[in-house]
């Protein structure tokens, strides 16, 4: 027998103390009630401690009542699943009640679709880590039952609306996801161009229909000219710069498959962003570091300005190399760091090797448990395999280590932080998925200046002063810097222009298709 059917039988119970029409149907609306919460725990407690006494459904609860039914009529903006809490269902339930049992049972209807839009709107419609194992965001979602006591205890239309994100990037992102809904509506951005590259200096009707769609997309103006000129060279630039592609001005064939993308696809981009941003904390620090995986960026941000940027190197994607998704606290820097080799590297990699050749990797040093280095003489790597290898690897500091000369930490288990590098090549390529998940930093002394500055006198002279010596030396932040490992592939500037970029390991791929079978529409019917 379910846990709350003892209340059942306590509203039954006042059918006997009670008589009269009035309290036959008080009684019918409350057992209702009863039997329609029994199935959430949270939401029968509440009632239970309420005497089942309604919230939405009698004369008194109009305010509470349109002011739910108002932000549901518009929760396709916020891309949610309207199925869930379908506002318009809820008015004919409440308008058909013929009896107090029908307007008992739309009464937790109601109840039911405030927690699911006031979680979906506040904390996201989607679990993050059962989507794709590598994001690692833990969502903090509201406990249901004081969500349902604080809602009560407010002014109904004041709570509702302090509900989904608050961040400049939510509101903007919205605002896009409407633009394009009314964009699709009229058409796009015409047809694709059909040629697979272009450049300056060539003409034809190609041309003119790639002049055509960047005007529709608002990096042109309308001209009659046929020719690859100046002018769309600069128009190609800015949409490049916009999508974090070569600036080159050149139509070349990754520029044109970006050109070419229809904004359906966008809007994809567009809504899985807001579920993204859903899933964020709320205080993203005064100053933290924001690393955008698909923008192979990582920038220190101070009270909502970008006040330094590098380029960045993410984990290749591959399985277990691909860079998660996480929010933590930098603590401390290593100028001069040891590389202390991953296990999973060691054995897959390296062990392979040294069992051809027990010289192989000889930058490494092979040590045991308490980290006494082992002469590889004395070691038959031959009668080791991945599963019993009982030794590890370190590489001390040095111009070639493979951390570069600094690190970045923010401890967490997953063994992630920024670093320095050797490879410098790298940083000149567009798509930037090189490593074994870590984040790889282009302007790596320039970053740990800018994060010691707010604790030193002379940032550059203490950091050069360590780093002269080559010996590992550890400094620590005077204050924790919040860092948030995020996966955006729609974003706005700092001026308010969405940008886009690829979607480089397929998690937008996957976040929307569990949106879609949550029951968010892509381009919803607005009224």
């Amino acid at each position: 027998m379910h846990r709350f059917f003892p209340a059942i039988l306590t509203v039954l119970s006042l059918a006997l103390a009670g008589s009269g029409a009035a309290c036959a149907q008080s009684v019918a609306f409350r057992q209702a009630v009863a039997e329609a919460a029994a199935r959430d725990e949270a939401v029968a407690a509440f009632y239970l401690d309420r005497n089942y006494d309604a919230i939405w459904t009698e004369a008194d609860d109009a305010a509470r009542r349109s002011a739910l039914l108002a932000v549901l009529t518009r929760a396709s903006d916020h891309a949610l699943p309207v199925s869930r809490y379908d506002a318009a269902q809820l008015t004919d339930a409440l308008r058909n009640a013929r009896s107090e049992r029908d307007r008992g049972r739309a009464e937790v209807a109601m109840t039911r679709a405030f927690l699911d839009y006031a979680r979906d709107v506040q904390t996201g419609v989607l679990v993050p880590a059962r989507i794709d194992p590598g994001i690692l965001r833990e969502v903090a979602v509201r406990d249901r039952r004081a969500q349902l006591e604080d809602f009560i205890a407010a002014d109904p239309a004041a709570y509702l609306r302090q509900l989904p994100p608050k961040s400049v990037e939510y509101v903007q992102l919205m605002r896009e996801k409407l633009a394009l809904e009314d964009l699709i509506a009229r058409g796009g951005w015409g047809p694709a161009v059909q040629a697979k590259a272009l450049a300056p200096g060539e003409s034809g009707p190609q041309v003119v229909a790639l002049r055509d769609r960047l005007v529709e997309m608002g990096f042109l103006r309308q001209s009659a000219s046929r020719s690859y000129d100046a002018a769309l060279q600069r128009a190609v630039q800015a949409f490049q710069l916009r999508h974090g592609l070569t600036a080159d001005g050149i139509a070349g064939p990754g520029t044109m498959q970006d050109i070419n993308v229809p904004p359906e696809e966008r809007l994809k981009s567009v809504i899985v962003a807001m579920e993204r941003e859903r899933w964020l904390p709320v205080d993203r620090g005064a100053r933290h570091v924001w690393v955008n995986l698909t923008d192979f960026t990582a920038r220190i941000v101070d009270r909502g300005k970008i006040t330094f940027q590098t380029r960045s190197v993410i984990g290749k994607n591959v399985p277990d190399q691909r860079s998660p998704e996480f929010s933590d606290q930098m603590e401390y820097m290593v100028i001069n760091p040891s590389w202390h080799v991953p296990r999973s590297i060691s054995t897959k990699e390296y062990l392979p090797l040294l069992k051809m050749d027990r010289n192989a990797v000889s930058h490494l040093k092979i040590t045991d448990r308490s980290g006494q280095v082992i002469p590889r003489e004395s070691i038959d790597f031959a009668a080791y395999t991945a599963a019993d290898f009982p030794f590890s690897m370190r590489q001390p500091p040095s111009d070639d280590n493979a951390l570069g000369k600094v690190k970045f930490m923010f401890p967490n288990p997953h063994d992630i932080y920024l670093h320095d590098t050797p490879q410098k090549s790298l940083f000149a390529r567009e798509v930037r998925a090189y490593s074994h998940g870590c984040i790889r930093l282009n302007d790596p002394f320039d970053f740990a200046y800018a994060l010691l500055a707010p604790q030193s006198a002379d940032p550059r002279g203490e950091f050069a002063s360590h780093l002269s010596t080559a010996v590992e030396t550890v400094i620590s932040l005077a204050a924790p810097v919040p860092v948030h490992l995020v996966y955006f592939t729609a974003y706005p500037t700092a001026k308010g222009e969405m940008a886009y970029r690829r979607d480089v390991y397929g998690r937008d791929a996957r976040i929307f298709e569990a949106l879609t079978e949550a029951g968010v529409v892509l381009n919803p019917v607005r009224g």
